[in-house]
């Protein structure tokens, strides 16, 4: 198993386009009424295989995306994609969230709903079948999702890993 630290990176001279998954209204009741603010999952990636997830509180929608987006930069981390799909299939898990990733096959697109899809796309994933069990939580979601992609080697790792020749992760 691969070590997560070994997949983490850090922002550089990356380009990340964001997307936002869910903006939340929470209120907090005082003596002198309600006090509205806002909780923003962000979503990050440059379409190549580099995704980030962040959490943004503030009292204003946009400080808190503004909020999510440096989180997400902090929590960068490399997806192994080839020809735009995954290697094999996974199944990722977060508090109530579960979910499975499959790889499909050149056209087929993201079959996925919400949350998993703003994940993959940002990661570069073109070609995906997934399905999301349990939890809708979008929270949950995207954190059983990068616990998936976390889990994600490709051949050259494993090849590396065992110390055998590429034919042979194929053949057995």
């Amino acid at each position: 198993m691969s070590n997560i630290n070994n997949k983490r990176i850090r922002p550089g001279e990356i380009t990340l386009a964001e997307k936002v998954v869910s903006i939340n209204r929470v209120a907090k009741v005082t003596k002198g009424g309600r006090t509205f603010s806002f909780t923003a999952l962000v979503v990050v990636g440059d379409g190549k295989g580099v995704v980030g997830h962040g959490l943004g509180k503030s009292n204003e929608v946009i400080d808190a995306i503004n909020k999510g987006i440096e989180d997400a930069k902090k929590n960068l981390i490399k997806v192994p994609i080839i020809n735009g799909t995954v290697p094999h299939e996974q199944i990722g898990k977060f508090g109530g969230g579960n979910i499975f990733l499959k790889p499909a096959a050149h056209g087929t697109g993201v079959i996925a709903g919400g949350a998993m899809r703003a994940v993959l796309e940002s990661a570069g994933v073109t070609d995906v079948l997934a399905k999301s069990k349990g939890s809708s939580n979008p929270h949950n979601v995207v954190k059983a999702t990068f616990d998936a992609l976390l889990k994600m080697r490709d051949p050259f790792t494993i090849a590396g890993t065992r110390g055998i020749d590429m034919k042979k992760v194929f053949n057995g």
